[in-house]
């Protein structure tokens, strides 16, 4: 499903709050509990969210992510301001690696007036927005391409990523946990962004508040090999103190 801008806050306030009761819902939208039951039914069989006796809560999986489609609707004006935050932290004349992702898409698309860039990707998404730069030279990286996303994973694409070694490696994950660990699920994904940290002479993050304390299978990195962090919200405890005890310049961009 495509989420209707209700649909899509109401999103929004189950992600900022974790879980929420019909009876709360209907009182922040001021419209009834017939209209908020029917919505969390709809987001509910879109797997984005999991209803409980008088309310819903986020899906607590850490083994399978949320459809693209869904993914692309969520914290969308979050996602532009970290997008934009990232664009003019970017120097002309540089090379960046952006990985698989609805938030390094966004980057790509505020990328599309700067000059001079050498970028690398494993996101096709990425390639065609960039594309559309004729100052940019674009690279795709060879591998499998998950139809899902259009990413492309798989050891050719690990290989093929190890031949560089660029300016800032920006990259976008699926979970932050307390214990500092980046994680991600789809561990073909995972394999490629290693190759990304390792080849980059800094590594960005790119996450939005949601990412945090969300549960994913597959470690891909610590805090600690991170240079900055862009974000929407500040860190709440405990990430705000692993990110400063890590030396990570953490951005906020308010949406």
């Amino acid at each position: 499903m495509e989420p209707n801008p209700r649909q899509a806050e109401l999103l929004e306030e189950v992600l900022r709050q974790g879980s929420a009761s019909v009876d709360a819902l209907a009182e922040r939208f001021g419209v009834t509990l017939q209209t908020v039951r029917r919505d969390v039914k709809l987001l509910a069989e879109a797997g984005l969210l999991a209803r409980f006796h008088g309310g819903v809560r986020l899906p607590r999986s850490t083994t399978e992510n949320i459809a693209y489609r869904q993914r692309q609707q969520l914290n969308l004006p979050a996602k532009q301001a970290i997008a934009r935050a990232i664009a003019r932290a970017v120097p002309a004349g540089c090379s960046l690696i952006l990985n698989i992702g609805t938030t390094t898409e966004a980057v790509a698309r505020e990328l599309l007036q700067h000059k001079g860039l050498r970028v690398i990707t494993n996101n096709l998404n990425v390639a065609a927005i960039l594309s559309d730069n004729p100052d940019c030279e674009l690279i795709v990286a060879g591998g499998v391409v998950r139809a899902r996303d259009r990413g492309i994973v798989g050891e050719a694409t690990v290989d093929f990523i190890r031949q560089f070694r660029v300016d800032i490696g920006l990259i976008g994950i699926s979970g932050i946990e307390a214990d500092g660990s980046l994680r991600d699920f789809d561990f073909r994904e995972v394999r490629v962004t290693r190759a990304i940290i390792e080849n980059a002479r800094e590594v960005w993050l790119a996450a939005d508040h949601s990412k945090f304390n969300r549960p994913a299978m597959v470690e891909v990195a610590q805090v600690g090999q991170l240079d900055r962090l862009y974000t929407d919200q500040p860190p709440s405890p405990p990430f705000a103190a692993l990110f400063n005890e890590a030396g990570v310049q953490c951005t906020v961009a308010a949406a």
